[in-house]
């Protein structure tokens, strides 16, 4: 596997920048997710490096290597998308086999049949092997699409919203299934969602991306605990970050416009009087939706609470994130 690298990548579609002075290090056997909404910039990236699309200026290295004039064979990168992909008059075993018949890898017959079975039966579909890829549902098809990924050993795996379009129990069960795959393979994996429960239960880095700028690279943990902005905060977390006026618990620091608080940052029992104006409760937790100073925020309490609309509960901020008029974070 192998480190990539994007060194000052820009590119632009006419008037529209899609990536600016982008730099950033994936190290060897990374998961890193790219983080942003539609427009972003995370999908642009992920065609830089695959060769799919060049940049107007910069540089993209894959273990050290220039990339410039290699084509996406050459670069040896497997993409999967959101689309399945597949060749639909192929079985299964043939859809899987087909990216090792490869002119530029010749693999040997028994080498291909001892590949496909192997990540058949790490995807579990060992037993749809002999079926046409119209006769499987949408998770099976997904599974064989990452398939014909896995089974060229690529350096760099690159995924765009590859789960998106499944219902919620198979994206819970592939998300475990891809990062046990990636960690136990050691795999370099860049991956692309709107999702941030994507991004902090699988990557070991997490890109933030917003109009085609890097905003913060780093561990997912270190961007939920540090951010460097309004926007960074609230691409990660649940509940949201709320975010409000800085002086609306007294004190702010100089140049603060905005208070950020997660619900961990939110003392209760303690501070001043709000009132709760709605209760969620969802199993393993429960939200409380709060006014304070005619301001809505919201945090979670005890799954069991017996607080309803209309109660009063005192809260006061504990280690506050504070921001300036631009978003930026004040330290």
């Amino acid at each position: 596997m192998a480190e990539v690298e994007l060194r000052n990548v820009t590119r632009a579609f006419g008037e529209d920048v899609a990536l600016d002075q982008v730099s950033m290090t994936v190290p060897d056997g990374a998961f890193v997710v790219l983080l942003g909404p539609t427009g972003a910039g995370k999908t642009t990236t992920l065609r830089m490096v695959s060769g799919l699309d060049l940049p107007d200026q910069g540089e993209v290295f894959i273990g050290g290597r220039p990339m410039v004039g290699l084509t996406p064979a050459q670069r040896n990168v497997a993409m999967v998308f959101q689309q399945y992909s597949l060749y639909p008059h192929m079985t299964v075993r043939e859809n899987l086999a087909f990216p090792l018949k490869s002119p530029l890898l010749r693999t040997p017959p028994d080498i291909v049949n001892a590949k496909v079975m192997e990540v058949a039966e790490t995807l579990q579909i060992a037993h749809k092997l002999d079926n046409k890829a119209t006769a499987l549902s949408g998770g099976e098809m997904q599974r064989v699409s990452i398939g014909r990924a896995l089974v060229r050993n690529p350096e760099v795996f690159l995924m765009d919203e590859p789960l998106s379009s499944l219902d919620a129990k198979l994206r819970a069960e592939l998300r475990i299934e891809l990062k046990s795959i990636q960690a136990d393979s050691g795999a370099t994996l860049l991956y692309v969602t709107h999702d941030q429960i994507e991004a902090m239960t699988m990557a070991t880095h997490v890109g933030v991306l917003d109009d085609g700028k890097l905003i913060q690279f780093g561990p997912p943990r270190e961007i939920y605990e540090n951010p460097v902005s309004i926007y960074a905060a609230s691409r990660l977390g649940q509940p949201k970050i709320n975010v409000l006026p800085a002086d609306l618990f007294g004190h702010a620091p100089d140049r603060a416009v905005n208070i950020g608080l997660r619900p961990e940052q939110i003392r209760q029992g303690e501070g001043a009087d709000s009132m709760v104006t709605r209760v969620e409760h969802l199993g393993d937790q429960t939200r409380l939706h709060l006014s304070f100073s005619n301001h809505d925020l919201v945090t979670v309490t005890d799954a069991h609470t017996t607080l309803k609309s209309g109660d009063i509960v005192k809260i006061r901020p504990e280690n506050p994130f504070f921001f300036d008029a631009s978003g930026a974070r004040i330290h």
